[in-house]
């Protein structure tokens, strides 16, 4: 197998992107059967109740908003292959309709089970079957890992990937990479989507100590003093006094939002709207459809701050509830801000807000988009910065410092770490 340049691979993914045709035109929900509001279940829904439905969502302590319902559990899933002494990883470059710039690097497969039982009558996706074979080959990963939590209920994934030893044959639509190849992309803007970056950072980094170049990174990677026990007190404590409720209510129920322009906005300021899509893309299961999208009223920032404490990396995360969270809360990053934020800023925050501004000691620094299958052209800023020991020894309550051990022993906990710190994870080189 020819290995290929990190030149060679950005010319493939720029062919594609100028040869694929791709129409996404707005509409609205009377135009975008068989998309309906259904009375009976207070949703946004199709026919056949597969896919997802869109449904109201109310908080006791007033907050209320759509969030998307989708009670299954797809595959997110990349194979893996040894070749000239180095891992490849099979990435696909796919379009999504959501997608600001068309085409991004994917995961081998990328199926939601409504797609790979083939509910909506397209093709089976490509590779499926060393996915539902797994059992056959060196399963590297294989974990269920939560989505985002702001926009899904209890929405989950099965992040896997597999090491195969035989020949398989490559579709145009996808290509063999490496790591350092693929981390190199993270660095451009949406070129690596979300689902990729959340599959590789499950990755068992310990199995890679000999790759790792940075010392205090390796430290962190391998040193038993960890905080688990801190943390799960907190979260802990937090599910068992938290007094928050929530019920889903009938879309239209939600007294801030109405149908605008054919849009489902908040009469107020939020993160976010619902917009309705005619969607025709050339090579995907099924090449013409119509769905509803949620769409950011702005750029979000995500941000993870590390430090080198006694000789050991560590990075300061944070216990986040969201409303749509599986177990009502988990491990975020450092900061995890909507372009709308109703949340007071902490000393946290504003040592944050403070370097960023200045660049002082910012690591890597990119847009990198959300889910396009249900997010429309939604990026966020996503930051990790190093600031000197030292600077936050006082930390205001649900913050801790924790090693790289830590934070990989509890990924591979289900509804541990939320997909905002996951992504980030992804993007650290070794």
């Amino acid at each position: 197998m020819p290995v290929y340049t990190t030149e060679n691979l950005l010319s493939w993914i720029n062919a594609r992107n100028k040869t694929v045709k791709v129409s996404i035109k707005k509409t609205d929900l009377e135009s975008c059967k068989p998309w309906h509001y259904s009375e009976t279940s207070g949703t946004i829904r199709n026919p056949a109740g597969s896919f997802f439905e869109i449904s109201g969502i109310r908080c006791s302590d007033g907050d209320e908003q759509p969030i998307i319902l989708q009670n299954e559990i797809g595959y997110l899933g990349i194979i893996c292959r040894r070749f000239a002494g180095e891992m490849h990883y099979l990435m696909q470059a796919k379009i999504e309709p959501g997608n600001i710039n068309k085409i991004q690097l994917s995961p081998t497969i990328q199926a939601t089970k409504s797609n790979f039982t083939q509910k909506h009558g397209g093709k089976k996706p490509a590779y499926l079957d060393y996915f539902i074979n797994a059992s056959k080959y060196n399963i590297v990963v294989d974990q269920i890992q939560s989505e985002q939590s702001s926009r899904f209920l209890g929405k989950r994934n099965r992040n896997i990937i597999i090491e195969v030893d035989e020949d398989i044959d490559v579709l145009p639509s996808h290509m063999w990479m490496t790591l350092p190849q693929i981390k190199a992309f993270m660095r451009i803007d949406n070129l690596v989507n979300m689902d990729t970056r959340t599959v590789l950072s499950c990755l068992p980094v310990e199995k890679h100590r000999s790759d790792i170049s940075d010392k205090a990174f390796l430290r962190s990677v391998c040193d038993d003093n960890d905080n688990i026990s801190q943390i799960y007190r907190y979260i802990n404590d937090f599910k068992m006094f938290n007094k928050t409720e929530r019920e889903c209510v009938p879309l239209f129920s939600l007294k801030k939002w109405n149908m605008n322009n054919g849009e489902f906005v908040c009469n107020e300021p939020y993160s976010f709207k619902v917009v309705f899509c005619d969607i025709e893309i050339e090579g995907r299961e099924v090449r013409q459809w119509r769905q509803p999208l949620f769409e950011a009223a702005g750029i979000a920032t995500f941000g993870l701050i590390t430090r080198v404490h006694n000789g050991t990396k560590e990075f300061l995360v944070r216990a986040t509830p969201e409303t749509g969270c599986f177990d009502g809360i988990e491990l975020g990053p450092t900061v995890q801000r909507e372009y709308i934020c109703k949340s007071e800023r902490t000393d946290v925050d504003r040592l944050f807000d403070k370097k960023l501004k200045s660049g002082d000691g910012v690591v890597f620094d990119t847009l990198l988009s959300e889910e396009g299958g249900r997010f429309y052209h939604e990026q966020n800023r996503n930051v990790v910065m190093e600031i000197p020991d030292g600077e936050t020894d006082v930390l205001p309550p649900g913050y801790f410092w924790t090693n790289y051990k830590t934070l990989g022993t509890l990924i591979k906990v289900n509804n541990c770490l939320n997909i905002q710190l996951r992504n980030l994870l992804s993007v650290l080189v070794w």
